[in-house]
This record gives C-alpha cells, structure tokens and sequence, in this order.
C-alpha cells in the first residue's frame, strides 16, 4: 500500500509554518537589535552578554513551541494514516471477496502510541540544530564586530538546512507509519503472502530493495536484507527513507 502523497504534504506545510515563523522571528529579532546597537563589541563585553541573554530567551520560547505543538501534530499525523491505511485496505479486500470491520486492536493501539511518541519526539528536534547553530552565529558576529549581511546569510543557511530535514521526516515517517499500520493490519487478518514493491523512486535506491522488487514474503516476519550495513529481517519502509511497500496476497483475487 502506498503512502499518501495529501498527507505528507500536510503534515510537511505544518512543520514548515511553524519553521518559517521561527526563522522570521529571529531575523525580525536579531535585526533590530543590530539597528539599535550595532555591534561594535569587541571592546566591551557588556552588550554581547546582554545579546546573548535575549538569544537564549528567544530560543527557550521558540523550543518550547515546537514542544507544544508536537503531540497535537504527531496525533493528527498517526490518527490521518490509520484512517486512510484502513479503508485503503479494506477497499483491496473488499475486491477480493473478503468483508472486514476494522477496530482499534491492542496491536494497533500500541503502534499508534509508538507511532505518535516517535513523532513528538521528532519534532521536538527540528529546531535544535537551527537554534544552537544561529545563537553561535549572534554570538560570532557580535564579539567580531561584523556587519548584519554576513550574520543573515548564516541563518538563511541554518533555515534551509532545517526545511530539508523538516521534509525528509514527513516522507519518511509517512512511510514508516504506513507500512506499520498496513503490517498489523495484515497479520490481524491472517494474510500470511505480501509481496514487496520498490517504489523506483530516490536519487540512492536500495540495490538489494531494487533486486527484492515484486518477490513474496511473510508479512509477520518481514524480508532478509542481504546488504552488508543491514543483514537482518526488515518491513518495507523501516530504513531511513525506504519507499519500498507491500502489497497483501489476497486468496482468490491477488
């Protein structure tokens, strides 16, 4: 079953607003303050201390966003997929001739926790790297006394570094939750057939994902990688951004 394209995308156009505002909270903060103190600093201490001090305030309330905003997203994004892998699933059964009702199994219940913790977690970390890296930035500049224009290339560079990593979650965990879900869902039915699809997409494929494209396995026990870095029993869409999916094996009409 392949990812929903809508729900990435959404999921991505959330992280990315509450990015863009950072990234133009701190741009509006950092150059307001150079206009009314321009950083001619290195003699006196005293007014990069008082910089810092408003940085890291900035950074704190701006972190704490993201903290906040984190589990109604994560909810939002796992409630989203099981929904969608659900009547994607029954629909494939229904052609077959198989009639289900699905319900919130205890499987199901601890893959959607599992699921929404890992993406809190997530999230929490998006603006980290952005943070730490635009506070050493300031307090660069300022104990240099350089000029605004270099300072706001910097953190033009921190804001395109975190959009990408933004980006490479949503596809990523959108992947990930959805062959997870559709796993569950499989085993709670009894398919014992699923065959794995390579989605011939990514600038990197998996050579030993490419050469597995189109073969069966057991969707209980997943699929043996022979890749040297990985050697061991793994679901379509597990590795950091496999694309790979499954599709079940239904008696009568796969």
């Amino acid at each position: 079953m392949w990812p929903n394209a809508g729900i990435e995308a959404e999921f991505r156009r959330k992280l990315l607003c509450l990015i863009d505002e950072m990234h133009r909270s701190f741009l509006y903060w950092i150059k307001a303050a150079y206009r009314a103190d321009p950083p001619v600093m290195a003699q006196d201490a005293t007014p990069a201390v008082q910089l810092r001090i408003a940085v890291n305030k900035l950074a704190k309330r701006w972190q704490k966003r993201f903290d906040d905003a984190s589990k109604d997203l994560a909810k939002y994004f796992a409630t989203a997929i099981n929904k969608r892998s659900d009547r994607a699933l029954k629909a494939i059964l229904k052609k077959g001739g198989w009639s289900v009702e699905f319900k919130m199994s205890a499987a199901m219940k601890d893959i959607m926790k599992a699921t929404i913790a890992e993406q809190v977690g997530l999230i929490r970390s998006i603006p980290q790297q952005y943070l730490v890296n635009v506070q050493g930035a300031v307090m660069r500049s300022v104990t240099a006394g350089r000029d605004l224009g270099p300072l706001a290339k910097e953190i033009e560079k921190q804001y395109g570094v975190t959009k990408r990593r933004a980006a490479l979650i949503a596809r990523d965990q959108n992947n990930k939750a959805t062959a997870s879900m559709t796993r569950a869902r499989q085993i709670e039915i009894g398919i014992k057939e699923a065959i794995w699809l390579h989605s011939h997409g990514g600038k990197k494929p998996r050579r030993t994902h490419i050469a597995n494209d189109g073969k069966r396995y057991d969707p209980a026990k997943g699929w043996f990688d022979p890749d040297p870095k990985v050697k061991r029993r793994i679901f379509p869409g597990e590795l950091v951004n496999c694309r790979c999916v499954s599709r079940s094996v239904v008696k009568g009409f796969s």
